[in-house]
């Protein structure tokens, strides 16, 4: 074969990948998806030396059955817990099917307690968060801002 035809296979190779990739959905990489919902950049601020809680915020869309968040988890905190608008502190978030929810800092959030180390700026921890439903989600905990 020559080293011409081999060019013009990989050449109708890329167009065609090309092509294909122009009809893919569009996904970013901080969205995580359960079977009934996704879930949308789970973010921190990075935390002061010695700081030993963080506040984390996302969002809930796409939610298409009803679910609850009932627990979060991550090797960076000993626990989680709910705050802000909130009255429980326990890990209990109810998402009703057709509806959308952020988590923020002027809301209701999630607090990591317990932080094991500081949390840097620009870096990301694993994150599991646990439905009713759903079951275990894996995720990522990204650290966007700074204090």
């Amino acid at each position: 074969m020559s080293s011409s035809s081999i060019e013009r296979r990989r050449l109708l190779r890329a167009a065609i990948a090309t092509g294909l990739v122009a009809y893919l959905p569009k996904a970013r990489a901080c969205e995580f998806f359960a079977a009934n919902l996704r879930i949308t950049h789970p973010w921190t601020r990075a935390s002061a030396a010695g700081a030993s809680t963080a506040i984390v915020c996302m969002k809930f869309d796409e939610v298409t059955l009803a679910d609850r968040l009932i627990s979060v988890e991550t090797p960076v905190a000993s626990g989680a817990e709910m705050g802000g608008t909130q009255t429980d502190t326990a890990v209990n978030f109810a998402l009703a099917a057709g509806q959308e929810y952020e988590l923020s800092e002027t809301g209701t959030f999630i607090r990591l307690l317990g932080l094991k180390h500081r949390l840097e700026l620009g870096r990301s921890y694993p994150l599991r968060l646990v439905f009713e439903h759903s079951g275990p989600i894996a995720a990522e905990l990204s650290v966007d801002y700074e204090s």
